[in-house]
């Protein structure tokens, strides 16, 4: 049996929710205010698709091991595609105007371009856009 899941839910730690909501709402996100309150939101960057941003304490009771410090060690990605080029671009800037700090290089494949920040709890951020159409054929003839 395959695994198809209807929604995910990406849970991330930070420090401070207030500033957390400010950056993303400048990045671009909106929050569900049902699943708001002082130690947690739900931002929703898709459908069907959001990320709940936990103060730490919050975070904390959902585990028994210590919270990675993202500021030295990295446990995971948030990849994003997005429709072109440019809203990679928009999106990226959106948060770098915000606070982010830059990460890595702008990647350019041709059939896909991305670029990736640290938002402010230094988790890591990819934004790409992917043109199937472009997409490099592993048929040999």
């Amino acid at each position: 049996m395959a695994v198809r899941a209807n929604q995910i839910f990406v849970n991330l730690p930070v420090k401070d929710l207030k500033k957390s909501v400010d950056f993303f709402t400048k990045v671009g996100f909106e929050f569900n205010a049902q699943f708001t309150d002082d130690l947690a939101t739900c931002m929703i960057i898709g459908e069907n698709i959001y990320a709940m941003l936990l103060v730490e304490e919050r975070f904390h009771s959902f585990i028994t091991k210590k919270i990675a410090n993202a500021a030295d060690t990295t446990e995971v990605i948030v990849a994003l595609s997005v429709d072109s080029r440019e809203q990679v671009d928009a999106v990226v800037q959106a948060a770098l105007d915000a606070g982010a700090k830059p990460y890595n290089e702008p990647q350019d494949h041709g059939f896909m371009y991305g670029r990736s920040f640290q938002d402010l709890d230094n988790h890591l951020w990819e934004v790409s856009y992917i043109n199937l159409s472009a997409f490099p054929s592993n048929q040999t003839e």
